[in-house]
């Protein structure tokens, strides 16, 4: 009988924001599975989990995700990745597959999930909801999302200065991801639409590394991979 494999949302940041049900998985899975950088450092969601987890008590399964668009190395990096976890469920062994945030909303477990499928359908595959940066950043700001018959929208951001313009007109509400790469471009449209005083942006939301920046500081400015900015409306 091969093991399970779980998608574990373990929150933005905060370790105290993951849930019950995830703590008790991260207990009684033998084996834990974590993205991991190339250089050695810590990926964020391993962060999250350090205070819950004792690596001499588990085995630990550190993942390199390819960030490449060429087609040849994603296929190999990523048969790599899903066989090297294959390896452990067809020992019996449960794994947690731990991901900041939820495992089904913009994660890196949806493709793990979609090729272990394909390519190893005897797998059960459960998910454990995690909370995720758009909730912790709602929380933090003090700032409701929506309420009665307000249209939310979550976007990522993209150099694409018309269709971030018409994701703002057409909603109470834009949370827009992956936005460090683009802040001028959405800068300039906020300001377009004199809503930059509508604008809030977060980096790292809820951990010790939190930042939440005065947007009209921000020309120019170099942010971190996991920045978010909220609009409302």
């Amino acid at each position: 009988m091969t093991g399970t494999l779980y998608g574990l949302g373990v929150g933005p940041g905060d370790p105290e924001l993951i849930t019950v049900k995830a703590f008790r998985t991260l207990k009684e899975s033998p084996v834990i599975a974590y993205p991991k950088k190339r250089k050695g450092s810590k990926s964020y969601a391993h962060q999250i989990i350090d205070v819950y987890v004792n690596p001499s008590e588990k085995e630990m399964l550190g993942l390199v995700f390819p960030m490449t668009k060429d087609p040849v190395i994603l296929e190999r990096e990523w048969t790599n990745t899903v066989e090297a976890v294959w390896e452990k469920l067809r020992e019996g062994k449960n794994v947690a597959f731990v991901t900041e945030g939820d495992p089904l909303l913009y994660s890196t477990f949806i493709h793990m999930m979609k090729l272990m499928k394909e390519r190893h359908p005897e797998v059960e595959i459960k998910t454990v909801p995690g909370i995720s940066s758009i909730n912790g950043a709602a929380s933090r700001l003090g700032l409701p999302l929506a309420e009665g018959d307000d249209h939310v929208a979550i976007v990522p951001a993209r150099e694409d200065y018309d269709a971030m313009k018409k994701a703002l007109m057409e909603n109470d509400c834009v949370i827009f991801i992956k936005v460090a790469k683009v802040i001028d471009l959405m800068l300039r449209v906020l300001r377009d639409l004199d809503l930059l005083h509508k604008a809030s942006v977060v980096t790292k939301v809820t951990s010790k590394e939190e930042i939440i920046w005065d947007v009209r500081e921000l020309d120019r400015a170099e942010l971190e991979y996991l920045t978010l900015m909220v609009v409302r409306k």
